[in-house]
């Protein structure tokens, strides 16, 4: 019994255990209301169903959560320009391919050049948004506010305002299937940049300086290590995922709509996060944690749809639920109930002890 309790705790005292908990909660709900959710057939030769949807369009907003936790972990603060960067990244990809028309059937460059020049303009961005940050000590918040203003208004400027048409099928495939393969191929960029960030910071000393730098930055700077280019490396890591991340996304749709890219995007990365059960505030993070978080929010979205409920209506149904998730997961809560539980505990060891003294008594005077 003791070694079950004990068993439990560290169950229950794990990290994951609440972000998991929450994922399916989430998805157990559609048992009662959606009764084919789990339900996954082929059509067309692609998987098919709603556990599939998840995992397909949590794609780009897994990606965003790997690069919003590394910089809230590193600067305490938030990017909220991801959705934008997002957005410039398409409109030049596409604005490369069709060779500056509104619409192509063919490629005008070649593909490779387009997708170069569309993530080494993220990583411009991500820089800056780093320089502001790190160096300029601008609070995040407000040093990424510039290019979440601007980002669209650029991305309009490099697409002359119109919507770039991208109909060729090897970029199409980049937001659908390759070939006769099953899987859709977003979830592979997920699986890839997830399998490529565990590594580079679980195998190599970044994971730790990121986290030491946003513990404490004073104290990292006296055992030698360089906060400011810390922080920028995890601003520029950021803006170059926002732009994988505005690739895939152009591909579902096979344009660059600067107006519609990403949209939104940003705050569910930050949710993501904060779901994953990392601190806003910076230091110590998960990244298993955020992914996990961010097919939540995928999995809410979906949920909620499934249940007929309008789109227009749906951020305030999900701000509900994700407002009781990050209750559940916050450290005062937790506390609470850990408290209540020692309590309860307590009253249960004491009541025993009083009856089993008053078995005593009556015993002896029996």
């Amino acid at each position: 019994m003791l070694n079950q309790n004990s068993t439990l705790k560290k169950i229950t005292s794990h990290k994951l255990f609440m972000p998991i908990l929450c994922l399916c909660v989430v998805l157990l709900v559609n048992i009662l209301w959606t009764p084919n959710f789990f339900k996954i057939t082929i059509k067309n030769g692609v998987l098919y169903g709603y556990i599939i949807d998840i995992i397909n369009r949590a794609s780009e907003l897994v990606i965003l959560a790997i690069g919003m936790t590394l910089v809230t972990a590193s600067s305490g603060g938030q990017d909220i320009s991801v959705g934008a960067v997002m957005a410039v990244a398409a409109a030049v990809c596409c604005q490369i391919l069709s060779g500056g028309a509104t619409s192509t059937n063919s490629f005008q460059n070649p593909l490779i050049l387009a997708v170069l020049a569309a993530l080494i303009v993220s990583v411009i961005c991500g820089a800056f948004n780093g320089v502001l940050v790190a160096k300029l000590h601008i609070q995040p918040m407000v040093a990424t506010l510039i290019l979440f203003t601007a980002g669209r208004g650029i991305a309009q400027l490099i697409t002359n305002g119109q919507i770039t048409y991208v109909r060729v099928g090897v970029y199409k495939a980049i937001g659908s299937h390759i070939g006769s393969c099953p899987i859709p191929t977003p979830i592979f960029f997920a699986i890839i940049t997830v399998i490529i960030a565990y590594l580079v910071l679980n195998k190599t000393a970044l994971g730790l300086y990121v986290e030491s730098v946003g513990v404490n930055g004073s104290a990292s700077r006296l055992v030698g290590l360089n906060s400011t280019k810390i922080k920028f490396l995890t601003y520029v890591i950021c803006g170059l995922l926002a732009g994988i991340a505005g690739i895939v996304n152009s591909g579902r749709i096979y344009s660059a709509d600067a107006n519609n890219i990403g949209l939104n995007l940003e705050m569910d990365a930050i949710l993501a996060v904060a779901l994953g059960g990392n601190l806003l505030s910076g230091g110590k993070f998960s990244l298993i944690g955020s992914v996990i978080g961010a097919y939540t929010i995928q999995a809410l979205t979906t949920t909620l749809l499934a249940m007929k409920v309008p789109s227009d209506q749906l951020p305030v149904y999900k701000a509900i639920v994700v407002i009781i998730i990050v209750i559940l997961q916050s450290p005062v809560f937790r506390k609470y109930m850990t408290a209540r539980k020692k309590k309860k505990l307590q009253n249960k060891t004491t009541t025993t002890k009083a009856v089993k003294n008053k078995e005593m008594i009556e015993g002896e005077q029996v």
